[in-house]
């Protein structure tokens, strides 16, 4: 985990702040805005192995989202991770996911776009609920799921 970086949303009300607070000292929270977002990303170091970029999706309540693909101006980028052994980390400790296919179409896609590009697909963007659904428990099996 040691070259891993945990990115999240500002905002204290915003459950990706939360989980990647509580995941590790070593995460950043983006700006909640276009350019914000991409003048912090720009900022990043480029030494990271892995990036976990969390964001918020409100039709989440018990569930994940493990999204395989960012869209921009009619372009698409993957992400190289296994999201498949992810998943599976992820059911291990009781963390339900799916995979999805289809980009978002907010900051999270956005702010995706910009760390695949930057970090050659070593990213994977995981939308979780908001804080009324987020269940402390799961910052647990996520330290679990992620060593």
């Amino acid at each position: 985990m040691e070259n891993t970086l945990f990115i999240g949303f500002k905002g204290k009300n915003n459950s990706s702040n939360i989980l990647v607070s509580s995941l590790s000292s070593n995460h950043i929270l983006l700006t909640n805005s276009f350019t914000g977002l991409k003048k912090d990303i720009e900022e990043l170091s480029p030494d990271y192995d892995e990036v976990y970029l969390f964001g918020v999706n409100k039709n989440l309540t018990d569930s994940f989202s493990i999204e395989s693909v960012a869209e921009k101006d009619g372009k698409r980028l993957e992400s190289k991770l296994d999201l498949e052994e992810l998943k599976e980390r992820f059911a291990s400790f009781m963390i339900k996911a799916d995979i999805s296919k289809v980009p978002s179409k907010y900051l999270c896609n956005e702010a995706y776009w910009y760390l695949l590009e930057n970090y050659k697909g070593n990213v994977v963007l995981i939308h979780i609920p908001t804080v009324k659904n987020f269940k402390e428990e799961w910052i647990e099996s996520f330290k679990k799921a992620i060593n």
